[in-house]
């Protein structure tokens, strides 16, 4: 019987390069909620013949998912009758969507012994700065959906630093969101690791403690090559012009690798082996915002060059659909490292920072996140007017 299965799994691998991903140890996860997926047999079809693994959601999704159709008229209408204002309606909206996913994943929650199978739901992006209220909001959204297998997510800012090791110690679960920087990356890990050791000095069990640092992919040559063109516009030398175009589409991929190079001397060292012999799993990586906004470039390249066991790719349906019809899949995670690292020294030597570049796609990743949370609640009050 497992001959058998594992035969059909080699054979839809070779079909299927979504499937074929799990060979390679990474899990696809859906960056994309609605209603209608969960409950139509959509994101059930995904899971059985894309080998889907988990979902993610914030709030420009459901700002998106709510204001596309009728689905969540219903609900809403109802809400409304009970008195309830825009921002509980759509907590309550997100919650149920996101209980019905969980329970859709179930499954793969179990069948992985809890290392697949999530679904995430995020605190309110207006808290990004303020750790109490963060701490405050995940522990009512967790208890609220009161699932398992729910990912709450964080941002890793200065101030979610502490709160996610905070929440990671009292056993929830934490996706960690907004991290462009090897620096914010390697500081959410150390707040994972030592929350387990705050566990296991309480005695208490840290096998089914789960955690992923959401690590933004292109979003980072968005900027880059924005600050290229600029610099290249105003160069007079042909030579130095040729040298700026060779970086563009470069800095995204390269950041990821390093991170990811640091997250195996992190997760391969004498502190973390010891909570490993205690069940404990390591947070992986996740690669975020994973489509490619320049028509220029290939629609798979966050896919195909951050390939690598023990990682995550949470992906828009586009690219999804996009991956399962001509992407590639081996393993490109850890080659081409010293390229990387040239890439990263170049820019810098041609004036663009590291920290400043990296320091602002967070600011304008918390502000973006915070507009469409207010573009959600003035779309939930529109349908809140119109059904009353």
């Amino acid at each position: 019987m497992i001959d058998t299965a594992n035969a059909v799994q080699a054979k839809s691998a070779q079909a299927n390069p979504l499937v074929a991903l799990i060979s390679e140890g990474q899990s696809v996860w859906l960056d994309y909620i609605t209603r209608e997926l969960v409950r139509g047999g959509e994101l059930k079809r995904l899971i059985e013949e894309d080998g889907l693994r988990g979902m993610t959601s914030n709030p420009t999704i459901f700002q998106k998912a709510i204001s596309g159709g009728g689905a969540y008229d219903d609900q809403i209408r109802e809400l409304v009758r009970e008195g309830r204002a825009a921002p509980e309606i759509f907590e309550a909206v997100a919650v149920q969507d996101i209980q019905e996913a969980c329970d859709v994943f179930r499954p793969v929650y179990d069948a992985t012994e809890g290392k697949d199978g999530f679904v995430s739901i995020e605190v309110s992006p207006k808290l990004a700065y303020d750790t109490n209220a963060t701490i405050e909001e995940a522990r009512r959204l967790w208890k609220k959906v009161s699932r398992p297998n729910l990912f709450v997510k964080v941002p890793g800012t200065d101030a979610g630093a502490p709160a996610i090791r905070q929440l990671l110690s009292e056993g929830l679960n934490i996706n960690i969101t907004l991290l462009f920087s090897i620096r914010n990356h390697e500081r959410v890990m150390w707040a994972y690791i030592e929350a387990l050791e705050d566990r296991v000095s309480r005695g208490e069990p840290i096998d089914r403690i789960a955690s992923v640092a959401s690590f933004f992919v292109s979003r980072v040559d968005t900027l880059v090559d924005k600050l290229l063109q600029q610099k290249i516009e105003q160069s007079e030398d042909d030579s130095e012009s040729e040298g700026l175009r060779g970086l563009l589409g470069k800095a995204a991929i390269a950041n990821a690798k390093l991170a990811h190079q640091r997250y195996k001397e992190v997760f391969g060292g004498e502190r973390f082996k010891r909570l490993e012999g205690q069940g404990a799993r390591v947070q992986r990586p996740l690669w975020a915002s994973t489509s490619t906004k320049n028509p220029e470039y290939s629609d798979v390249m966050y896919v195909e060059n951050l390939i690598g066991p023990e990682t995550v790719n949470t992906m828009p349906m586009e690219t999804i659909e996009a991956f399962r019809d001509h992407g590639r899949v081996s393993r490109t995670l850890d080659t081409g490292l010293e390229e990387a690292r040239r890439v990263l020294d170049e820019l810098e030597s041609v004036g663009i920072s590291y920290e400043a570049v990296t320091r602002q796609l967070e600011e304008e990743g918390v502000q973006k996140f915070s507009d469409s949370y207010d573009e959600l609640l003035e779309g939930v009050e529109e349908k809140r007017r119109q059904i009353a």
